[in-house]
C-alpha cells in the first residue's frame, strides 16, 4: 500500500484538495441539533409529547419579566404596557399569551409586586419561530425587560457553544502549532499533523447528518488529537528510515509497513467501538457516537493516504525549515525512557499495585455521582437567560414554572380526585392544580408544586413517590414529567444501557485487537486498564463539577460525561495499539519477554506522552470558553488524558504485560518470531545502514558461472529488489550461524534467515 501511495502521490494530493475545498462549505455550514437528551420511551417524554399534542403546547417557551422600581403590578399603565407590547407579535409564530391579568394566577407577581412575567408558547419549529420575534419582545414601554425560558436559553447555548468552539479554535490551532514545532524541530514537518487534522475534522462534519451541538466538539478533539498521534508514529517511522539511507519511497514503504498498520488497528477499532453508542436512545449520545466514529476513520485515512503522499512528495525536505537546530540521531538506549523501562520491568508488581491505588482513590467520588443534563447554571453568570431564571427562582413563588408534571387517563375527570388528594400529602409538596383536561383522549393534566430545589436528590425522590401512589381502579395509568423526572429518566436510562454498551464495546475491540495482535491475552488485559483509566477520570470530574470548581456546582452533565468517555477512550486505544505492537514485533524478533516490553515502553512512551502533551494543550483551551460546563470539560480532558498516559499506558499497562509472561502472547509462539522478514518495526528501532549498490547477477569467470559468494546451512544467499545486499567474503563460506558485522559503538548488524527459505537479510540489533 506503501509503494502504491507513492506512486499515485500527487493524484492523491490533487484529489485531498479538491474533496477540502468542496467538503469545506458543507463543514462549515452544518447546524446543530438542540436538546436531544430525553429517552423517547420515558414517562417524562410520553409527559412532554402529550402535553405538546393533546393541551397545545401550553408549556411556556419563552419567559419575559418585566420590572418597574416605582410602579406596582397592579398600576393600569403597568398592564397597558405589557399587554401592548405582547399584542405586537405575529400569530403566525405565537400560539398562546398568558400574564397575570389574563391568567389571575398571583404566583406571577413578585414578592416586591413591581416585577411580574409573560409566558409565551409558540407555534412550529420553536427555534425559528423564537428567531422571528426575539427583536419584539423587549418593546415594552418604560419597563425593565428580561428574556430567558427553555428555548431562548437553548439557542443561548447553542450560540454561544459556537462561539467557544470557534474561539477555542482560534487558540488551540497555533499554540498546536508552537508544541509540534519543539517536538519536530522544523514547521515542515510540524504542519503535517495540522493538515492531517484539519481534513479530518472537516471530512466528519461535512458527512455528518442535523447533530446536537456537543458532537462538534467531539469531532474536534477527537479529530485533532487521533491525527496528532497517527501522525507522530508515521512522522517518527519516515524521518528515520530517511536519516538511514532510505529512499523516499523505500522510507514511506517501510513507514506504511510499520507505523502505518498500527493506525489502520487502531482507526478501525476505535470507530467500531464508538458506534455502539448507538445502543443508546437519547438522540445527543446517538449524534456523539456517530460523529466521534466517523472523525476516527476520515483520521485513518487520511494519516494513511494524504500524510504518505506528502512524506513521499517532500522526501529529505520533510526536515526543511528547522526552527530547533538538529541534536543528531536519538540516542540507541532510549535515555530517560530506557531507565523507566528498566524499572518498570524489573519491579512490575510494585508499579502494579502503587497505580492501581491512586486509581481507586481518584475513582472514589464516583460513590456519590449524579448525572444529569445542562440548565441556566451552564451559562455564564452575566447570561440573561440565566439571570431570567435566578430572578424567578429568587423574586417569584419557587417551582412556579417547574412544576412536576402529571397526566392522568381516567373516564372521567373526577376519578383524579382521589389521587389529588393522596399526591398532596406527600413531604414538600405545597399544591396540586388541575391545569388541563383532554375529553377526547381522557386525560387529565395536574401541576404538582413543590419547595424542593428541581435538580435535587430530594426532587427526584418526590418523582419517585408520585410514580408509586396507587392510582386506583378507574384510574387506567398515570405518566409523570417535568423537568426533575427528566433527569431522573435520563439516570435511569444510562444505568440500563449502560451494561450493553460495556459488552458491545469490550466484544468488538477484542476482536479487532485480537485479530491484530494475534493474541487473546493481551487485549483482555486492556479492558481492567480502561476501567481504572475511565473511573479515575470520572472521580476527578465528579469532585470538579459537584464540589465547586470554577464557581459550577450541579450534577455531572451527562453530555461533557460522555465527550471525557469518547475522546480518552479513543486515544487510550490509540496509544495501547502502539505500545503492544511494539513490544509484540520485538517479541517475534527476539523471543525475550522482559525485554519485548521494555523495548516498547522505551520506544512508544515517547510519542504516547508527547502526544499526549499535545492533545492536552488543545483541551486547555476550552479553559477560555463561555459556557461553564465547556471549561469544566477541558479541565476533565486534561486530567483524564494525563492518568491514562502517564498512570495507566506508562505504568500499569507495561507492568501487568511483564507480569504475564510469554503466556501474554498466547497463541503467538516463540518461533514464529522468524516471520518477519526485515527488522519488524523499523519505524521504532534502529535503521539499517546504507549499504554500496552491488551488482546482483550472478558472478561468471571465463564464461561460466559462479555460486553465490555466500551460502549460509548449504543455501545460497538470495536477495530480493527490496532487499539491501549482503556483501560477499572474499572466499565462499559455509557457516552455521549467521554472520555478525560490528558496525557501531554498542549495536550490530546481523544476517538473518527469512522464513519462507528465500535468503537472509540485514537486520540491526544491540550487542
Amino acid at each position: 500500500m506503501g509503494r502504491l501511495v507513492y506512486r499515485g502521490r500527487w493524484t492523491l494530493l490533487a484529489l485531498s484538495l479538491v474533496a477540502a475545498l468542496l467538503l469545506a462549505p458543507l463543514a462549515m455550514s452544518g447546524r446543530a441539533a438542540g436538546g436531544g437528551f430525553e429517552d423517547p420511551r420515558s414517562g417524562s417524554a410520553t409527559a412532554a409529547r402529550w402535553s405538546e399534542q393533546w393541551y397545545g403546547g401550553q408549556s411556556p417557551d419563552v419567559v419575559i419579566i418585566y420590572r418597574h422600581p416605582a410602579v406596582t403590578v397592579y398600576d393600569s399603565r403597568y398592564k397597558k404596557a405589557v399587554h401592548d407590547s405582547l399584542r405586537g407579535l405575529p400569530d403566525a409564530y405565537v400560539r398562546r399569551r398568558a400574564t397575570y391579568w389574563t391568567t389571575g394566577s398571583k404566583e406571577m407577581v413578585s414578592k416586591d409586586e413591581h416585577s411580574t412575567y409573560a409566558l409565551v408558547t409558540l407555534k412550529g419549529a420553536k427555534r425559528e419561530s423564537y428567531a422571528a420575534i426575539a427583536g419584539r419582545l423587549r418593546s415594552a414601554k418604560n419597563l425593565y425587560v428580561e428574556v430567558g425560558g427553555p428555548v431562548p436559553m437553548q439557542a443561548e447555548l447553542d450560540g454561544q457553544a459556537a462561539a467557544d468552539l470557534a474561539r477555542v479554535s482560534a487558540i488551540a490551532a497555533p499554540v498546536l502549532l508552537v508544541l509540534l514545532v519543539v517536538v519536530f524541530g522544523g514547521l515542515v514537518a510540524a504542519l503535517l499533523p495540522l493538515v492531517v487534522g484539519l481534513l479530518a475534522v472537516l471530512g466528519a462534519l461535512a458527512l455528518l447528518p442535523e447533530v446536537s451541538v456537543y458532537s462538534w466538539y467531539a469531532v474536534v478533539l477527537l479529530g485533532l488529537g487521533l491525527a496528532v498521534d497517527h501522525s507522530l508514529l508515521m512522522l517518527r517511522a519516515f524521518r528515520e528510515e530517511i536519516r538511514g539511507g532510505a529512499t523516499s519511497e523505500q522510507a514511506v514503504a517501510r513507514a506504511m509497513a510499520s507505523a502505518g498498520r498500527a493506525v489502520a488497528v487502531s482507526g478501525a477499532t476505535v470507530a467500531a467501538s464508538l458506534l455502539a453508542l448507538l445502543l443508546f436512545p437519547q438522540p445527543f449520545l446517538r449524534s456523539i457516537g456517530l460523529g466521534a466514529a466517523v472523525v476516527a476513520l476520515v483520521a485513518a485515512v487520511a494519516a494513511l493516504l494524504v500524510l504518505p503522499a506528502l512524506l513521499g512528495v517532500l522526501g529529505p525536505r520533510v526536515d526543511a525549515l528547522r526552527v530547533i537546530p538538529d541534536l543528531g540521531p536519538v540516542r540507541r538506549d532510549g535515555g530517560g525512557w530506557h531507565a523507566m523501562a528498566s524499572s518498570v520491568v524489573r519491579r512490575p508488581v510494585a508499579y502494579l499495585v502503587a497505580v492501581t491505588v491512586v486509581l481507586v482513590a481518584l475513582a472514589a467520588p464516583l460513590s456519590h455521582v449524579q448525572f444529569g443534563n445542562a440548565d441556566h447554571r451552564a451559562l455564564p453568570a452575566a447570561s440573561e437567560s440565566r439571570r431570567v431564571a435566578e430572578t424567578l427562582d429568587r423574586d417569584f413563588p419557587r417551582n412556579a414554572l417547574s412544576p412536576i408534571d402529571v397526566h392522568i387517563l381516567a373516564d372521567d375527570a373526577v376519578y383524579a380526585r382521589s389521587f389529588m388528594d393522596q399526591v398532596e400529602r406527600l413531604p414538600h409538596v405545597t399544591g396540586v392544580e388541575m391545569v388541563g383536561e383532554s375529553k377526547k383522549n381522557g386525560a387529565v393534566r395536574l401541576a404538582v408544586r413543590h419547595d424542593l430545589d428541581p435538580m435535587s436528590a430530594e426532587a427526584e425522590g418526590l418523582v419517585t413517590s408520585i410514580r408509586a401512589v396507587a392510582p386506583g381502579p378507574d384510574i387506567h395509568l398515570v405518566v409523570v414529567g417535568g423537568p426533575t423526572a427528566a433527569r431522573l429518566d435520563l439516570q435511569n436510562s444510562l444505568s440500563a444501557t449502560l451494561p450493553w454498551l460495556a459488552v458491545v464495546v469490550c466484544s468488538v475491540m477484542l476482536v479487532l485487537l485480537c485479530a491484530a495482535l494475534g493474541s487473546l491475552v493481551l487485549p483482555v488485559r486492556v479492558l481492567p486498564a480502561l476501567v481504572l483509566s475511565a473511573g479515575a477520570s470520572f472521580g476527578v470530574l465528579a469532585w470538579a463539577f459537584q464540589g465547586g470548581l470554577l464557581g459550577f456546582t450541579g450534577p455531572v452533565d451527562a453530555s461533557v460525561a460522555m465527550l471525557i468517555v469518547v475522546v480518552v477512550f479513543g486515544v487510550c486505544v490509540d496509544h495501547e495499539v502502539y505500545l503492544v505492537s511494539r513490544a509484540r514485533a520485538e517479541w517475534l524478533r527476539t523471543g525475550d519477554h522482559a525485554e519485548a516490553v521494555a523495548v516498547g515502553l522505551r520506544e512508544t512512551g515517547g510519542v504516547i506522552t508527547g502526544a499526549a502533551l499535545l492533545l492536552m494543550a488543545v483541551a486547555g483551551a476550552f479553559a477560555t470558553a463561555g459556557i461553564t460546563v465547556v471549561r469544566l470539560l477541558g479541565v476533565g480532558l486534561c486530567v483524564a488524558i494525563a492518568v491514562d498516559a502517564v498512570l495507566v499506558r506508562v505504568l500499569l499497562g507495561p507492568a501487568s504485560m511483564r507480569l504475564l509472561g510469554s503466556a501474554g502472547w498466547w497463541p503467538l509462539r516463540s518461533r514464529e518470531r522468524h516471520e518477519v522478514r526485515e527488522d519488524p518495526s523499523p519505524a521504532l528501532s534502529p535503521s539499517p545502514l546504507p549499504l554500496p549498490p552491488v551488482d546482483r547477477r550472478p558472478i561468471t569467470a571465463g564464461g561460466s558461472e559462479r555460486r553465490p559468494m555466500l551460502t549460509i546451512k548449504g543455501r545460497p544467499a538470495v536477495f530480493g529488489a527490496d532487499t539491501d545486499p549482503v556483501p560477499a567474503p572474499a572466499e565462499p563460506a559455509e557457516v552455521s550461524r549467521p554472520e555478525w558485522e560490528k558496525v557501531a559503538e554498542g549495536r550490530t548488524r546481523a544476517v538473518r534467515a527469512n522464513a519462507d527459505g528465500s535468503g537472509w537479510t540485514w537486520v540491526e540489533v544491540d550487542e
